[in-house]
C-alpha cells in the first residue's frame, strides 16, 4: 500500500456513483456482492464455494448498508466505531447462519468499506477486495491484502506481478465469518472535489495493473468506469466473479449528471437474493442467463483481422466463379444418409434424457408446499414446461414456524443427493420451529 496523496479538509461535498456485478466467463454462479449509496459504498467477495458464499457476502452487506445514513456530526473515531461495529455484526451474523445450517460450516466473505461522512470516507477493510483514490492523474491503492502472497510481497520475497499467478494467491488469512474474531484495518481519508473512489473485488484487481486501472478511472462517469472496468477485467481472462463500485466526490451544490438517480444501488448476489424473496419463486432456470443487479456474462469482444496480413492468408483461396461451376461428383443415396443423420440424431438425444432422467430421480431437496415443509423427489426446476421434480415426503413441520432466513432457504429449494440427508435436514428443521402458542378462551 503506498501512501496516500496529502489534502485539505474538504466541506460539503456529495457522492455521485454506480455499480456494477458480473458472474464472470467462468463461474456458475455469483457470490460477489456491492452495494453503493449516498453514504456507504462497500463490496464483499464470497469465499467457500460448496459453502455458498454468495450467503455469506449478501449477508455482509445486509449488515454494512445499515450505515447508509446521513451523518450526525461524528467523529472519526465515532465513524471508525461504527465501521467496526457493523464489520463484526455481519462477522457475528455469518456464524450463526453456520451454526443453524451445517451446509454452510466454512464459509466467509471479504468486506471492504467506505463510510461517508460528506467530507471523510472512514475505511474498513477485511480479506482481499481492494479500495483505490484517484486524485489528480494519480492512483493509490488504499487497503492491503489479507492474503499469503501479500505477506510474500511485504516480504520482498515475490513482486506484484508474481503474486498474480502465484499458486496460493486466493489463500485469505483474514475474513468475515470463520472461527476467531475478525481485525478489520480501520483508516480515515479526507476527501478532495473530483477525487474519484474504486472498491471492487478481485475478479478485477487480480488482473488489472494499477496504470490500466488510473487509464480507465480517468475517463467518463461513474457508470462509464465501472463498466470499463467490468469489460476490461473479462478482456484480459478474469476467472472470477467481477465487481466495480465507482464513487465520485463531487460539490453539494453540484447539479446531477445526465441520468444521475442518486438511489442506492444493490448488486451481485446480494441483489438475486433479494429479487429472489420478493418474487417467491423457486429455483429457475438451469441456465445461465442476465441476473438481478449484474450483467450476465458481457459479450465477447470479436476478434479483428489486421489489414498488414498477406491477403494469401485472408483471402478466400478459391475464386467464387471458379467453385460455382467446378465438376461435383453425383449424389447418390442422399435421402438414406440423411435419414441414418436423424435416426442416430434421435438415439443420442433419447440415451442423453433417459440419463438425465435417471440421474434426477437419484436427488432430492427439501422445499415448500401449501406452507409445510416436503421433501421432493427431482431437480428444483422446470423444463419446456414440465416439472423436473414431485412430493416424495411430507412432513409437519410449518414455514410459518421458522426463522425468516431458513424459511427463505426453504422456499429457495436446500439441494441433496441423497434421500438420507434430506431426512436430516427436515429433522433439523423440525427441532427448530417455534412452539405453538395456545391461548386461553376467558
Amino acid at each position: 500500500m503506498t501512501d496516500t496523496p496529502a489534502a485539505a479538509p474538504p466541506t460539503g461535498l456529495r457522492l455521485r456513483f454506480a455499480a456494477i456485478s458480473d458472474v464472470g466467463r467462468v463461474r456458475k454462479d455469483n457470490q460477489d456482492s456491492g452495494y453503493v449509496g449516498p453514504w456507504l459504498v462497500a463490496v464483499c467477495d464470497g469465499v467457500g464455494g460448496a459453502a455458498r458464499g454468495d450467503i455469506a457476502s449478501s449477508t455482509a452487506i445486509g449488515q454494512l448498508r445499515r450505515l447508509d445514513v446521513p451523518p450526525k456530526g461524528e467523529s472519526p473515531d465515532d465513524l471508525l466505531t461504527k465501521v467496526a461495529g457493523a464489520l463484526h455484526r455481519a462477522h457475528d451474523r455469518i456464524n450463526e447462519l453456520a451454526a443453524e445450517d451445517p451446509a454452510l460450516d466454512g464459509t466467509s466473505t471479504t468486506a471492504t468499506v467506505a463510510l461517508f461522512d460528506g467530507a471523510r470516507i472512514a475505511i474498513g477493510h477485511v480479506g482481499d477486495s481492494r479500495a483505490y483514490l484517484f486524485r489528480q492523474g494519480e492512483i493509490t491503492r488504499l487497503t492491503s491484502d489479507h492474503t499469503f502472497v501479500q505477506t510474500l510481497i511485504d516480504e520482498g520475497r515475490i513482486t506484484e506481478a508474481e503474486a498474480r499467478v502465484h499458486p496460493h494467491r486466493n489463500l485469505i488469512l483474514n475474513a468475515l465469518g470463520g472461527p476467531g474474531e475478525v481485525e478489520p484495518d480501520l483508516f480515515m481519508i479526507e476527501l478532495a472535489p473530483k477525487d474519484r473512489l474504486l472498491l471492487c473485488s478481485d475478479g478485477t484487481s487480480g488482473v488489472l495493473d494499477d496504470d490500466r486501472l488510473a487509464d480507465i478511472l480517468a475517463t467518463g462517469s461513474p457508470e462509464f468506469a465501472s463498466v470499463e472496468l467490468v469489460r476490461a477485467s473479462l478482456e484480459a481472462g478474469s476467472s472470477d466473479n467481477v465487481t466495480c463500485l465507482v464513487a465520485d466526490a463531487v460539490a453539494a451544490d453540484e447539479p446531477p449528471g445526465p441520468g444521475e438517480a442518486g438511489e442506492p444501488v444493490l448488486v451481485g448476489a446480494a441483489a438475486e437474493r433479494r429479487l429472489h424473496r420478493q418474487r417467491g419463486g423457486g429455483m429457475g432456470s438451469l441456465f445461465r442467463g442476465h441476473r438481478s443487479g449484474d450483467t450476465g456474462e458481457l459479450e465477447p469482444v470479436q476478434a479483428e483481422i489486421p489489414d498488414d496480413l498477406p491477403h494469401a492468408i485472408t483471402a478466400d483461396p478459391i475464386d467464387p466463379e471458379e467453385a460455382r461451376y467446378a465438376p461435383r461428383p453425383p449424389r447418390r443415396f442422399v435421402w438414406l444418409k440423411r435419414l441414418l443423420t436423424l435416426v442416430l440424431l434421435v438415439g443420442l438425444v433419447w440415451v442423453g434424457l433417459a440419463a438425465a432422467w435417471s440421474w434426477t430421480q437419484g436427488q432430492y431437496y427439501v422445499g415448500e408446499e401449501d406452507g409445510a415443509v416436503v421433501i421432493f423427489r427431482g431437480v428444483n426446476t422446470e423444463l419446456a414446461g414440465l416439472s423436473l421434480s414431485e412430493p416424495y415426503e411430507h412432513s409437519d413441520v410449518e414455514l410459518d414456524r421458522l426463522g425468516e432466513i431458513e424459511a427463505d432457504r426453504v422456499r429457495e429449494g436446500i439441494a441433496y443427493d441423497n434421500l438420507e440427508d434430506a431426512e436430516q435436514k427436515v429433522r433439523d428443521l423440525a427441532a427448530r420451529q417455534t412452539p405453538i402458542t395456545e391461548s386461553s378462551g376467558g
